[in-house]
């Protein structure tokens, strides 16, 4: 049965490097949800970044990301999606729809210092020029915002720490 991988972890967590690692050891199709934003939105974001704009289009890529998961399950390859599950309801609903696309889902959840992540952040910007900042701001708040797994999610996971 094909799997597919939800990989989990606040921001910094190095979610992307893990993905892309996981995804070319296990000969599986990464879905990355910032590369699908950036070429297909960036462009033409506007020039006040609103976030129900955002919103609208990340979930427009996530219906296209499904769709396409679901031909690969059918087909019995795996799948890793690396499009944050920052939320315990995103995460339950991946499962679900997993499931759905007859595959076994299976959650990665990278467990990362703040500092270690705050600190891949400011590394990040200074390489992007700007396409990605994540200002400290913004960094403080998705850290609030973002939701650990519970223990019954944590059952049959893998978790990865600094």
């Amino acid at each position: 049965m094909p799997i597919v991988h939800l990989i989990c972890g606040a921001t910094g967590a190095g979610k992307t490097s893990y993905a892309t690692t996981l995804a070319e050891r296990l000969h599986a199709v990464r879905f990355t949800l910032d590369e699908w934003m950036a070429l297909l939105f960036l462009p033409d974001r506007p020039e006040l970044p609103s976030l129900a704009w955002a919103v609208e289009r990340t979930a427009r890529c996530e219906a296209q990301i499904w769709a396409i998961v679901s031909q690969l399950s059918a087909r019995g390859v795996d799948a890793v999606l690396d499009l944050g599950f920052s939320r315990q309801d995103h995460r339950d609903e991946a499962r679900i729809r997993a499931l759905q696309a007859g595959a076994i889902p299976k959650l990665h959840y990278l467990d990362v210092e703040p500092d270690t992540r705050r600190s891949r952040v400011q590394e990040r910007n200074s390489r992007s020029a700007g396409v990605y900042e994540v200002t400290d701001a913004m960094f403080d708040w998705m850290d609030q915002a973002f939701e650990v797994p519970t223990d019954d999610e944590l059952v049959d996971a893998m978790i990865i720490g600094d």
